[in-house]
């Protein structure tokens, strides 16, 4: 059964993905070890291993044991689903309603990126901006910046602290594929400045040498595209459940539906063929970098 969609049935968690700096969550940060030691003392008074309790609850035993260890937030249908087969009293889901994220996170987009900490594959696709996971500190800085209505310098502290935190993905999890199609624009606009794009080309090149990050190029001209939608993200659970989300102006949608996940992999893989190959890629960038 495929877990995700948020037990409200709200489909916005907002922009803190890759540019727009969103709305902060002000709270202070919960110890997520106290959720799960709710959870676990429950488990264990109704007498249930691990081993027996992940399948009751629908999830993988890794997944059960990280909440547990306080090592990842719940999804969002869990504590619901722990609270009545564990028989909690409402212990369980009235907890989990005052879990709060690290500061720097936006609200709008805690959802995606919990999942992320454990995804095994993230295909991002963007024609706005650069990824977020990709971002040097100074164009992040500059995005920050330019952000209407105007931030002030400790949320831009605290957007920036969060992002470089975020992208230890790319090196921590070296078993997690990370996949990323960017349109040529996204250089040639020289967001920031030339030394800030030359910069930027630089570390895209250094971070392409790694062996689970793919990064090519949609060319300036294409006579068939398959983005069109506009950008995108797909990942890959530890239990292969697939969730995807999607950015606009004022709010990110979660997408858990196969049937829409279905659409978005087909995109996905079209766009792959027709963007640069990875060699390709690489040496376009070298070249936008020696323009600029």
């Amino acid at each position: 059964m495929t877990r995700g969609t948020d037990g409200d049935n709200e489909s916005t968690y907002g922009t803190f993905g890759n540019g727009g700096a969103g709305r902060i969550e002000s709270d202070p940060h919960y110890n997520l070890k106290m959720f799960g030691e709710v959870v676990k003392t429950f488990r264990k008074r109704a007498r249930l291993t691990q081993d027996q309790f992940a399948p009751m609850v629908g999830y993988s035993l890794e997944t059960c044991a990280s909440v547990e260890q306080g090592r990842r937030l719940p999804p969002p249908d869990y504590p619901g689903l722990a609270d009545t087969i564990l028989d909690a009293f409402g212990v369980i889901l009235a907890a989990s309603k005052h879990l709060t994220r690290r500061k720097g996170l936006a609200s709008w987009f805690r959802q995606w990126a919990q999942l992320e900490l454990e995804a095994l594959s993230l295909y991002t696709y963007e024609c706005r901006l650069i990824p977020g996971l990709l971002q040097t500190p100074a164009y992040a800085r500059t995005l920050f910046a330019d952000q209407l209505p105007p931030l002030a310098d400790e949320q831009i502290e605290a957007q920036l602290a969060a992002r470089l935190e975020r992208q230890e993905l790319l090196r921590n999890r070296p078993n997690t594929a990370f996949t990323f199609v960017l349109e040529e624009h996204l250089f040639l606009r020289q967001l920031g400045g030339k030394e800030v794009t030359r910069e930027l080309i630089d570390h895209i090149l250094e971070l392409s040498e790694l062996r689970n990050v793919e990064i090519q190029i949609m060319p300036l001209v294409r006579h068939h595209h398959a983005g069109l939608h506009g950008p995108m993200q797909l990942l890959e659970t530890p239990d292969h459940q697939w969730f995807g989300y999607l950015e606009g102006q004022e709010h990110g949608q979660f997408v858990s539906d196969p049937k829409v996940i279905s659409a978005l992999q087909m995109r996905c893989a079209t766009m792959r063929s027709q963007a640069l190959s990875l060699e390709k890629s690489k040496g376009l960038m070298r070249q936008m970098r020696g323009a600029t």
